[in-house]
């Protein structure tokens, strides 16, 4: 793409509303714009990280097993009704009557509906295991929406529903979305930790929030500094096998990690003290097995192998995709801008020409924006007649990964100039090789 084509309504000060970085970096990179209060457009830059965080989420669900669907905004709310819900969710519940007099509502999460969806065409033992999901625009009434996406009324989600046979069965659908989810996440570059904590009103025993450390966080969190040390890596997982799946979730939840909702001192005070962490936590998923509360509330039943009939055990899974956006900026950023992990950066690289209307300088950009696309990579080649100064701004503020600088002084020499956006350095080279290195950055990405 070149800037000069694009829609980059980038601002040079920050808006007084933004409190955090996220926000704030957003705001100014041109992400998005605030429709209403925790309402936000999309612009292209931030819709262009947004999709390349759903994408990995929709890969890691599949790469699970998990079977993608879509489901409405508008919900009835004689299904919430049904599981006993509607009155006792509270007022972040948006509710609405048609224009027949019917109430509706907009969903904030779909153990309703999906259950609906479930008892009208599943009733066998045999069309289980069953795992459900979709990513969709979620409302939820916030009194004080705050910090831009982090604390929206609207939000994008993704929400995933298992059904089984039994309560260990379920628990295995559990144990493999906590895998499913840690792979995610560290292919967003973010070490999210799970902790355990509280059901809240979707209910459930067992239920754990993944977290990303980060002074802006809302939640107050206490750890054992030993969690911070493990890494998902490139682990082949077989999602089928009970005990691989298991063995993960002992391995990231058997060392302390919790909310302040379920902090417990005595556990917190029996670890080793120089590994007692307090710090704030961005919550950015959640997990749930809450048994047979919304199957036995709704009649969602199959018939087992002996012909009797018994409720599905059923776990809800939550990963909040636009929340995510705001979350890696928190994590990788300096002040100068965003810094994009190459997972999920808006473009692969930026391309910035020091004299734009200079002959040698113009064709040889042209030449670099040429090769990296006919590679099927994305570049952002800075065309404006603007300063340079400005340019390097600009590129620092959006946060792309790597930077080819091209003026006619490096050209005479028969090079470009390539930096890393994380680390500041910079190397000379030649044009084919600054092409040749982005790419081999980006090709382990590919094949993913």
């Amino acid at each position: 793409m070149r800037l000069s084509r694009y829609f980059l309504p980038v601002l040079k000060e920050t808006p007084s509303e933004a409190q955090i970085v996220s926000h704030r970096y957003m705001l100014r990179a041109g992400m998005i714009k605030q429709a209403s209060a925790g309402i936000y457009s999309w612009l292209p830059l931030g819709f262009k990280v947004l999709k390349k965080i759903e994408n990995i989420v929709h890969e890691e669900q599949q790469r699970a097993g998990h079977i993608p669907m879509l489901m409405p905004t508008i919900q009835s709310a004689d299904l919430w009704r049904e599981s006993g819900r509607y009155d006792d969710y509270g007022e972040e519940m948006l509710r609405i009557t048609d224009r027949h007099n019917r109430d509706m509502l907009y969903g904030p999460t779909n153990e309703e509906l999906i259950t609906d969806i479930f008892r009208a065409h599943v009733g066998s033992y045999k069309d289980l295991p069953l795992t459900l999901y979709h990513i969709q625009w979620k409302f939820r009434d916030e009194i004080r929406p705050r910090f831009g996406v982090m604390r929206g009324r609207e939000f994008y989600m993704k929400d995933g529903y298992n059904f089984d046979v039994s309560k260990d069965a379920a628990l295995h659908a559990y144990n493999r979305h906590l895998v499913s989810y840690l792979r995610s996440y560290e292919r967003m570059g973010l070490q999210a930790i799970p902790m355990r904590a509280d059901g809240g009103p979707i209910g459930g025993d067992y239920t754990h929030e993944f977290l990303v450390l980060a002074d802006t966080g809302e939640s107050e969190v206490f750890y054992d500094s030993a969690v911070t040390d493990l890494t998902f890596g490139d682990r082949d997982i077989d999602y089928d096998d009970v005990a691989q799946c298991q063995a993960v979730l002992e391995e990231f939840t058997s060392r302390y990690a919790r909310t302040d909702e379920t902090h417990d001192e005595a556990l917190f005070n029996a670890i080793p003290e120089d590994r007692r962490r307090t710090a704030r936590g961005i919550e950015v998923g959640q997990i749930f097995y809450f048994g047979t509360k919304y199957s036995e509330a709704m009649g969602a039943t199959v018939q087992t192998a002996d012909g009797k009939s018994v409720p599905v055990h059923m776990g809800s899974h939550g990963i909040g995709v636009s929340r995510l956006l705001g979350a890696i900026i928190e994590a990788s950023h300096d002040d100068k801008g965003i810094i994009w992990p190459e997972s999920v950066t808006p473009f692969h690289c930026g391309i910035v020409n020091l004299k734009q209307g200079d002959a040698e300088a113009d064709a040889a950009c042209d030449a670099l924006y040429q090769s990296l696309t006919a590679l099927g990579l994305d570049p952002l080649y800075d065309d404006r007649s603007e300063r340079a100064g400005g340019k390097f701004a600009t590129m620092d503020l959006i946060g792309l990964p790597w930077r080819i600088t091209v003026g006619p002084r490096g050209l005479k020499n028969g090079v470009v100039e390539l930096t890393s956006r994380r680390t500041g350095e910079s190397e000379e080279m030649t044009p084919e090789m600054a092409v040749e290195k982005v790419a081999k950055i980006y090709a382990p990405r590919a094949s993913m």
